[in-house]
């Protein structure tokens, strides 16, 4: 546990910081009870600057005990800020850098900036880091459980389906502030009546509404809550829109230092991986390069990260070993930079990662881990591969001569969500075998492990298939078996077909053609133990959290019916279909 807290806290609210086109947004500011300068971090949100000052073990009050101000912030539109319009994320690297400049000329700023928070508070972060003019004052940053592409992993999926399970919903509880703010409160109630009824702040759509077509009459439902989403709907593929707030795209305009720390099981897992990766190897400067730190644990979004619970995400419990005094982590690393304190974090190895499984702790020289041996798992049946009971398999020997697989997709009859790095709809691990009885689905099962076999780093799906339908999709999950039979999910992902070679230029399909697919899984670390099986799940759907596909190749959101068709899943020696597993000796 942290101790020695050094200072009393205490705040100014309100305070004004002018930005560039004379809005003024609105923040508090905590700082210690104590004369003098001291290093200062930003956290900037659209939920309300105060919003987490009710919990005492918060950054906003830990880092001020520790000798910091922590200055909270509105974003543009929202709440206590000014602001006619609310546009997430693309608004936030001009107000981000006029907030470190107004910061710096403060007398009790000492020089020092930098910035934290999760989640949205991580996505300002990444989109600030694509600023090509670096503030000289901002010496780091440490975002938590964030994109950094917002195209990829917010709106859309790498495989080019919709986040539909939770950017409705999420819209439309961002949105009630923003009715708020144009005195339509009478509408509020409205939009409350579209969700579940829970104790959560953030609460799922009513079935009937995430079923509703077509698609696009959100854009117009949610005019006054969330405008913005018209712009989603209009820039489907991967382009300029998106390209100014994509760090992976300008990751050589970073200057500085960055801890990038995500889960596992986090919906935003491609953020903390590829924002990694993307500025060691590329960042503006070896200051850059040489200093991004990694930090993953086996939590799903939004995780109590030092409170003392065993849990993960879902079902599991990771043991005793999964909590980590985060504020700690972030302290040496803020105290490091913005102090010049010797805290070891140098000493440490960049990488630091939750085996799942084993469920224990690691650290690691990089990512993804140089002794990776990429190994292929093929799948095999005879041509019975439909549900956990069907003849399917899975092993390292080649397909040969096999019968293909073949099922049914009805977009009106979809499988639905069960866990995975999904938000607001439940999120996590969960047991597989209640959807694993589906005929729609095809199930391929190794045999029982005769020793421990460690998965850490990118997975991927080879999918050769084929479609009667025009345009289609097909799902992937990586499933770890247990000898009681619990199936529990690890990853998954999916693949629309008119994107199967690119996000920016769709090509389509013809029907009844076989085409090569690549299913993204994103990656995870996770031992399978000796008598566990490994599982691979393929279907064509996964519903609610991505969107279905009604098989027609209509414009996205456009379609008030939905069509039947056939697939055909092919493994043999001239269309190898498998699973690329990246495998780490012991």
């Amino acid at each position: 546990m942290v101790t020695n807290n050094e200072f009393k806290v205490v705040r100014d609210l309100d305070i004004t910081i002018p930005m560039r086109d004379g809005i003024n947004l609105a923040a508090d500011i905590y700082r210690p009870d104590a004369p003098g300068k001291f290093p200062v971090l930003i956290n900037r949100g659209p939920y309300g600057k105060n919003s987490y000052a009710s919990d005492p073990d918060h950054s906003l009050w830990f880092f001020p005990k520790h000798g910091y101000i922590v200055v909270s912030q509105d974003c543009r539109g929202r709440f206590d800020s000014e602001g006619n319009s609310y546009n997430p994320v693309f608004q936030e690297m001009a107000d981000g850098y006029d907030t470190i400049d107004w910061i710096s000329k403060q007398p009790w700023c000492d020089g020092n900036i930098g910035t934290t928070g999760q989640s949205y508070l991580g996505a300002t972060q990444y989109t600030l880091a694509c600023n090509p003019i670096s503030h000289p004052n901002l010496k780091c940053m440490a975002p938590i459980s964030a994109s950094s592409n917002f195209h990829d992993s917010w709106v859309y999926h790498t495989g080019g389906a919709l986040e539909w399970g939770w950017m409705i919903p999420y819209a439309i509880h961002k949105g009630l502030n923003t009715l708020q703010r144009a005195g339509k409160d009478q509408l509020i109630p409205e939009f409350e009546s579209l969700l579940l009824e829970t104790d959560n702040f953030a609460r799922p759509l009513k079935d009937e509404w995430y079923n509703h077509l077509p698609l696009r009459d959100w854009v117009e439902k949610l005019q006054d809550v969330a405008p913005y989403l018209s712009e989603y709907f209009d820039n489907e593929l991967d382009g300029p829109y998106w390209w100014d707030v994509n760090l992976n795209k300008h990751s050589n305009n970073v200057k500085v230092p960055m801890m990038h720390i995500g889960a596992w099981y986090d919906i935003f897992l491609e953020g903390c991986l590829n924002g990694f990766q993307s500025v060691s190897c590329d960042g503006g400067n070896d200051l850059a390069r040489d200093n991004q730190k990694l930090i993953v644990g086996p939590w799903a979004h939004i995780r109590p990260f030092t409170q003392p619970t065993t849990k993960g995400a879902g079902d599991i419990d990771f043991g005793v070993d999964s909590p980590i005094e985060l504020h700690q982590h972030l302290l040496d690393w803020f105290d490091y930079w913005m102090k010049h304190k010797d805290t070891g974090i140098k000493d440490k190895p960049p990488v630091l990662l939750f085996v799942m499984g084993k469920n224990e702790w690691r650290y690691e020289n990089e990512w993804p881990l140089k002794r990776t041996q990429y190994t292929k798992f093929h799948f095999h049946s005879n041509g019975k591969a439909n549900s956990r009971h069907g003849d399917g398999s899975l092993s390292i020997i080649p397909s040969q001569d096999e019968p293909l697989d073949s099922y049914i997709y009805d977009p009106k009859n979809p499988v639905p969500t069960r866990g995975g790095n999904t938000l607001i709809i439940p999120h996590g691990v969960f047991d597989q075998r209640p959807i694993e009885d589906r005929n729609d689905m095809l199930i391929y099962t190794s045999d029982p492990l005769d020793r421990d076999l460690e998965i850490t780093g990118p997975i991927s799906v080879k999918l050769f298939a084929s479609t009667t339908a025009d345009d289609t999709d097909f799902t992937a999950k990586l499933v770890d078996v247990h000898p009681n039979e619990y199936a529990q999910n690890i990853q998954d992902g999916i693949i629309r077909a008119r994107f199967r070679t690119s996000r920016k230029y769709p090509a389509r399909i013809y029907p009844n053609e076989i085409y090569e697919y690549s299913i993204d899984l994103w990656s995870t670390s996770h031992v399978f133990l000796k008598g566990h099986s490994l599982r691979v799940e393929i279907s064509s759907s996964n519903f609610p959290r991505f969107d279905r596909n009604p098989n027609t190749l209509s414009p996205l959101g456009e379609d008030t019916q939905m069509l039947s068709a056939k697939q055909d899943i092919y493994h043999s020696y001239q269309y190898p279909s498998h699973i690329l597993l990246p495998v780490i000796s012991s």
